[in-house]
């Protein structure tokens, strides 16, 4: 049962992620439409283990596997995330490079931490 709710919690994700590369087409310039999915992803992930914080191990382990593992696993992207930054640097945009970087990992860390509290472990 696990593995069908990864399964279908990661093609989810993904369906979520292909939009929103739809939305925020890359082009020269900054990749917003992963940046946004990995923030979002970090946030969901935190809510997702604040709640399941607060419930008892059997009817949190679904969700878990379903929304962390599956739907966050699906829809954030290190490996598209990692060769964007690679065209950035590629390009010498050594500026938007670092920010991309420092923006992404320092917001993915503060929001997990929000969406975590707000999840319910407070």
């Amino acid at each position: 049962m696990n593995l069908i709710s990864v399964f279908i919690g990661g093609g989810l994700g993904s369906i979520a992620r292909y939009g929103l590369g739809l939305l925020f087409p890359y082009r020269e310039g900054f990749p917003w439409a992963t940046f946004c999915a990995n923030i979002a992803a970090a946030f969901i992930l935190g809510l997702v283990l604040g709640w399941i914080s607060k419930m008892d191990a059997g009817s949190s382990n679904q969700l878990k596997w379903f929304l962390a593992t599956g739907f966050c696993g699906g829809f954030s992207t290190f490996s598209t995330f990692s060769a964007e930054t690679l065209q950035l640097i590629k390009a010498q945009q050594w500026a938007l490079a670092a920010i991309y970087v420092l923006s992404s990992v320092v917001l993915s860390v503060v929001l997990l931490g929000l969406g975590f509290y707000w999840g319910g472990s407070r």
